[in-house]
């Protein structure tokens, strides 16, 4: 059996791993960090070197956080050192352990001094196995958002906000059974909470209308490069 302890530092270690670094280190041999906003994120790499590689980087991102909470969860055989005080499963709380453990070592990433992205795509993939619906729901208002607004920034504020409303909207409104709401709300508004905590320099910018925007869909461009030589 391996203790909650170590699950928590390896999860914490994965989440570490500077996939934005290493994927613009090989693709353009830049120090990401030294471009754009400086952020060492998905949405800075689709900013310096493209969609392709961004996507890449957040896929990636996204990968640590389900690979903490279905792989390296599962590590742990039995019940769990201390008492459940939880309507989940023991495997559940685990996942919620290993899961903000790869959150925490994305955002402050041992591998490149502590300053590591905002964590956006490692939350994401943690919660897609614990809360799916509510994940389809903040993917949905982030796109919308995005496509309307061109800010990253903002889009995933607005899936942040949007993933415990959601979920509240859900067992109070529609009266769905939520399995462990009563929990899984509070640490629905925690991730939430550091989500908008790790924005705040976006924020700031955003109030002040200096923000980066994210350049159009490369088809968007050509629809209106087609449209401009027509006219």
């Amino acid at each position: 059996m391996i203790p909650i302890s170590i699950i928590a530092i390896l999860s914490y270690l994965i989440g570490s791993i500077p996939t934005s670094i290493i994927v613009a280190r090989k693709a353009r041999g830049i120090d990401i960090r030294h471009y754009g906003s400086g952020n060492a994120g998905g949405t800075n790499v689709i900013r310096v070197l493209g969609w392709k590689p961004g996507l890449f980087v957040i896929a990636l991102d996204m990968a640590k956080g389900m690979v903490a909470t279905m792989l390296v969860a599962r590590l742990m055989e039995g019940p769990i050192p201390f008492s459940n005080a939880t309507p989940f499963d023991d495997f559940t709380v685990v996942q919620i352990i290993a899961g903000c453990s790869a959150i925490l070592g994305h955002v402050w990433t041992v591998f490149a001094g502590f300053k590591g992205g905002k964590g956006i795509a490692t939350a994401g993939g943690m919660l897609i196995g614990i809360a799916p619906v509510e994940v389809a729901v903040s993917f949905g208002v982030f796109a919308i958002v995005f496509l309307i607004t061109h800010y990253v920034s903002l889009g995933s504020l607005s899936a942040a906000v949007a993933f415990p409303l959601t979920m509240f909207f859900r067992e109070n409104i529609f009266m769905v059974d939520v399995p462990g709401y009563g929990t899984l709300i509070f640490f629905s508004m925690g991730i939430s909470l550091l989500i908008v905590y790790t924005h705040r320099t976006n924020i700031i910018r955003l109030l002040r209308g200096t923000e980066n925007r994210i350049a159009t869909f490369r088809l968007f461009r050509k629809k209106e490069e087609r449209a401009s030589h027509a006219g």
